[in-house]
């Protein structure tokens, strides 16, 4: 009888631990906040989330609890005081107490040092395990060898990335996302966007305090997908080229027939297969598969669905400042509003972070496509877009790393992603951490026409003008040479290859022996400008540029 009795209360506590488990409430995080996480020193850490309605809240970390009540929907958010960089492992616990109920979430392995957001197109993506195969040309191959030893011998676990995953939302600002945290070592180095991990590993040297990339792009984007709806509001154009993609997407959405669209494939499919049996006989290349149509809602080029996916979920998250490398996808799609379209981004951004002067740093264009033998015209979608972007340095906080010297003619994702990394690191080491260095090669300042030629100034010119010659991933030296890549037009709107001479520290004068009332010159006026070799002694090269708006 009494075994009987030990048996049923047995089951009657396994059946409560049971109920007590289904019916337990839980404390829900947006995916960033998960083991191996770095928080953002020397200012305010916020750490939201998702509980039981009106549960009382409490965090904990490095010796400050914060307590808040949860809302009539379960959110709630605390604020942690700034703190100071730390590469000791501590934990971070969150406990939700509901009347008797108390739940715990403990994340591990928290440090505290600089925290970047890094976004933009396949650039930025680029991860190692991408970069260190083949160069398409033999003579970037040394590249590639160096990333592949980089990828190989990487062991510093105080520098992490938090990759986010691919996601698409045209409408729903989305809260929690997708994405993991990993190290700078062996193996997990691999699926580290290549221009983030040198941009972070010259923090780590000059800074010595642990660094987060926050690994947030999508290879063969334009800028739209990552621009918020505030960002289109903001700006009557803006709005308009929301609306018109808007309208096309409902269109494509209240149109697609699944049966429709899978059966027209599988009829592209089967002529396909019948193109390869013929190449197969013919001995000639084989036809590339027809990819399947995808639904409009995972279009990746919808305005705002990037943002809201990807971005959004990332938001309020402390972070010092971004690094940008996108454009590529833009440049046959009016490359004109580029730089209305990133103004636009940085400072929607700025809002939706709550931070006016997070800093913003970018990447201009890196050589691309055979050089062309004679100027072109202003309609050159590389090199317009490039200016777009030289002007958009007007923006406060913000700075421009300049790659047309690193790039390659023939693949649009160039190997050189560690002088990628390194100028932009010169921008934040000095706007973010006031560290005294040059940090940007000469941008045009103004010009004077005198006479039959043009005089142009110049500012950040470090030690003064020069011309130079990089070598794959080499400093660009001082060379002997007359300087190339200027062009020069007069009244009747000829453009002609310039000469070109430097005439003080922080100046040059162009000038074309058959063109005596110049109005105009342009430097590397191309999407490869190949040749053009203006530096600054400090070894940065100069923007493109044109003297008339």
């Amino acid at each position: 009888m009494m075994n009987s009795i030990k048996v049923k209360f047995s089951y009657i506590v396994f059946f409560v631990l049971i109920f007590n488990t289904a019916f337990a409430f839980e404390i829900e995080l947006p995916s960033i906040f998960s083991n191996g996480m770095v928080l953002q020193q020397g200012q305010k850490v916020p750490v939201w989330g998702t509980t039981k309605a009106h549960a009382v809240v409490e965090v904990f970390f490095a010796e400050q609890k914060k307590k808040i009540k949860a809302d009539a929907q379960g959110n709630w958010r605390v604020d942690l005081d700034a703190l100071k960089a730390s590469s000791k492992s501590r934990a971070l616990t969150i406990t939700a107490q509901y009347n008797n109920e108390v739940t715990t979430l403990k994340l591990v392995d928290v440090l505290v040092g600089e925290v970047w957001l890094c976004s933009g197109q396949s650039n930025m993506y680029r991860p190692f395990r991408m970069l260190i195969g083949e160069a398409v040309e033999p003579k970037y191959e040394p590249i590639a060898d160096y990333l592949r030893n980089e990828a190989a011998t990487a062991n510093d676990p105080l520098f992490r990335q938090f990759k986010v995953g691919q996601d698409f939302s045209v409408f729903e600002e989305k809260t929690k996302g997708r994405g993991a945290w990993s190290k700078a070592i062996p193996g997990q180095v691999n699926e580290f966007s290549g221009t983030a991990y040198f941009f972070g590993r010259e923090l780590r040297r000059k800074l010595n305090v642990p660094v987060a990339v926050l690994s947030c792009n999508l290879g063969a984007t334009k800028i739209e997908p990552w621009m918020p709806l505030s960002a289109y509001q903001s700006n009557e154009r803006l709005e308009v080229i929301y609306n018109k993609e808007l309208a096309i997407y409902s269109t494509q959405l209240a149109t697609w027939e699944d049966a429709k669209v899978n059966a027209t494939y599988q009829q592209t499919l089967t002529a396909w297969e019948a193109e390869v049996k013929q190449s197969e006989l013919e001995g000639s290349r084989t036809p590339i598969k027809p990819r399947k149509p995808v639904h409009p809602s995972r279009d990746r080029q919808i305005p705002t669905t990037l943002y809201n996916a990807m971005v959004h979920p990332l938001i309020p998250f402390a972070i010092k400042g971004a690094i940008w490398y996108q454009g590529e996808s833009n440049t046959s799609n009016f490359p004109e509003d580029y730089g209305l379209k990133l103004s636009a981004l940085i400072e929607n951004w700025r809002t939706a972070w709550g931070q006016d002067t997070l800093y913003f740093y970018y990447c201009q264009l890196a050589n691309y496509k055979m050089p062309n033998e004679q100027p072109v015209g202003d309609d050159d979608g590389w090199a317009v877009l490039s200016d777009q972007m030289r002007r958009v340095l007007k923006v406060p906080n913000t700075g421009m790393a300049v790659l047309n010297d690193v790039g390659e003619a023939k693949d649009i994702h160039p190997k050189n992603k560690i002088d990628v990394g390194k100028r932009l690191s010169l921008w934040a080491l000095n706007q973010a951490y006031g560290k005294k260095l040059v940090f940007s090669g000469p941008l045009y300042q103004n010009s004077e026409i005198k006479g039959f030629k043009i005089v142009v100034a110049f500012n950040h010119v470090g030690s003064g003008l020069m011309v130079g010659e990089k070598h794959l991933m080499n400093p660009a030296v001082p060379i002997d040479a007359p300087l190339k890549g200027f062009q020069i037009c007069g009244k009747e709107g000829q453009w002609k290859w310039a000469k070109a001479k430097i005439i003080s520290k922080n100046k040059i004068e162009v000038w074309h022996d058959d063109i005596q009332n110049p109005i105009e010159v342009r430097y590397a006026w191309s999407s490869n400008p190949e040749g053009a070799n203006l530096y600054n002694k400090e070894g940065l090269p100069a923007s493109l540029f044109k003297t008339q708006h």
